[in-house]
């Protein structure tokens, strides 16, 4: 069995409305690679740490090396750049445990 892959990503927005351009390109990156959304925005809260983010969003994609190729895609690199100024994000990509 192939072990999931999963985005966790914290994420500041500093910029709103520029913030909407990134919003409207990511969906084409994350549906391309089978994203599905586990958790985005709602409470958080840091138990650890030095920052509480404005948001913690989990995506599962159906392999480590699929949300790898999501986050150096053509289509979210367009989604990245958007996101750039109008953003803090912290990402980190993860190898679920394959059972």
């Amino acid at each position: 069995m192939v072990a999931k892959g999963f985005w966790i990503a914290n994420v500041t927005i500093t910029k709103h409305d520029d913030y909407a351009n990134y919003q409207k390109l990511a969906p084409r990156a994350f549906e391309k690679f089978g994203a599905r959304f586990l958790a985005r925005g709602g409470a958080n809260q840091a138990l650890e740490g030095r920052v509480t983010p404005q948001r913690t969003v989990v995506i599962e994609f159906p392999s480590y090396q699929s949300a790898f190729d999501c986050y150096h895609s053509e289509e979210y690199g367009r989604a990245r750049e958007a996101r750039q100024d109008a953003s803090i994000v912290d990402i980190v990509i993860v190898e679920g445990l394959g059972f």
